[in-house]
Order: C-alpha cells, then structure tokens, then sequence
C-alpha cells in the first residue's frame, strides 16, 4: 500500500456538457485515443491501490455515462450545471465522512498521471497543507500550448505564496499575461473544504459557483497553501474543442 494514498478519497468531476467540441455527449464521453477521458483517469487511478473507490460526480446525460462506464463505480449527481465549487458539493452526502483528505480533479484531465497525482498528495501531507494544488508553468501560449490559453492564472503575493486564482473571463488583461496556469487538480483538507464550501459565490462573469474562489479563501484565513508546478505540462491539457483533441492525439501518440 502506498503510504502517500492511505486516507484519501478522489471525487471526478464529470457532470460537464461537450458544447464546444459540438457534441451532444458528456465531456466525459470524449475519445482520446479510443478510450473516453473519463476511462483514461479511471484506468490512472486504478493504480494506486486506494483503500476506498473514486466518487465521479455525473450530471449531464448521465444515463450516457453510466452506459458507457457501467454501474459499478460510486457516483454523485450535479443536477444542474452551476459550476466546481457547486459541483463538488453535490458529493458531499457520498464522499465518505472519514477520509480526511480529498483530492479533485476533472473528467478533461485525461493524461493525468499516476506520478503527479502521488507527488501532490505526499507534498499535501509532509506540509501539513489546508489545500495543495497542482500549477503549469508555461513558457507561452505559442503552438500547442494555445490550448491552455483560457486556463485561470494563478496569482502569487510579494513573498511568491498562492493567494488566489482568477479564471480567464474574469482576469484583467495583466493578469491573462502570467503563464503560470491551474490545470485543476486540488488536494484539500476535508474538514476545512465542507465548513467553507458553502461560502462560495457566484458574482462572476460565469454566474458559477467556482472550487477556485476556496484558494482565496484559504490564503485569506492565514491557511497553508501548497502550489506544486506539474514536471510534464502536456498533463495539464484540457481539451474543448475538436482542434485541440486532436492536437492531444497527435502529442500522445
């Protein structure tokens, strides 16, 4: 058993639509490599020999999802799309209220690996940290890396600490420059997430209740917040367009 793992529940967030691919199934459903997204990070997660199954939290067309991945998985419903912060919510009553430790990541992270997923959670627990996120240093937004250029930006203090991360619809045109990004990938501190999780917001230009804004809370209480650059940036790619699914194809081939 993995010490790095013990304790510790993962919650996929799958709930999402494939608008901008312009397809009508979930983005859960998207092939790469002909193997859903949501198959890839299953498959990844199988690896690490947790002591307590994944939750995937499924919204819409979620008949789709449990089609095509079958019944024998935890699940959770989003019943509407109200964004992160609402969608890891909707697991809540799930998740196991033992575990103290839960790690987030998204349906659309489909070369997550199994080796940064392990670093972020053993760096989570050495520091004692509250939340502990993973980041993207990029060097541009040139060539491939195009794809990364909606990611939200993570914002740093004089002193180089995380204080918050702002998406890019609502990032001023300073901040759109800083190529530091938030692939999405989170390890919180359970106890603290579900006491400050229902003071999330929604006054941005989504109208979303964001999992980002719990950065700003955390750095705002005086709680340790951990950023761990990812080694690989292609694990950061997100895909939402056809264009940019098959320049992943190309990438990982």
């Amino acid at each position: 058993m993995n010490k790095e793992i013990e304790n510790v529940q993962i919650l996929i967030l799958a709930a999402g639509k494939s608008t901008r691919m312009k397809s009508d199934e979930p983005k859960a459903l998207a092939m790469l490599r002909g193997k859903p997204f949501l198959q890839h990070i299953i498959d990844t997660l199988k690896t690490l020999n947790l002591t307590i199954e994944p939750v995937i939290v499924i919204g819409h067309k979620k008949e789709r999802v449990l089609e095509v991945l079958g019944s024998g998985h935890k699940y959770a419903t989003q019943h509407e799309q109200l964004g992160t912060g609402h969608a890891v919510e909707s697991a809540k009553e799930v998740l196991h209220p033992e575990y103290k430790t839960l790690l987030v990541l998204s349906t659309d992270q489909p070369l997550v690996s199994k080796e940064t997923i392990i670093n972020l959670l053993h760096i989570h627990e050495t520091k004692k940290a509250t939340v502990t996120l993973a980041t993207v240093v990029l060097p541009d937004f040139e060539e491939w890396r195009i794809g990364m250029l909606h990611f939200g930006r993570i914002i740093r203090d004089e002193n180089g600490n995380v204080s918050k991360i702002i998406e890019f619809k609502d990032a001023t045109e300073e901040q759109r420059n800083i190529t530091e990004v938030n692939p999405a990938l989170y390890v919180f501190d359970a106890e603290w997430l579900w006491k400050n999780i229902s003071n999330i917001q929604n006054q941005n230009v989504q109208g979303e209740y964001y999992l980002t804004d719990l950065i700003k809370m955390a750095f705002d209480q005086g709680e340790k917040v951990e950023a761990v650059p990812v080694s690989n940036i292609h694990e950061g790619l997100q895909p939402n367009t056809k264009e940019e699914l098959e320049t992943l194809e190309k990438i990982t081939v």
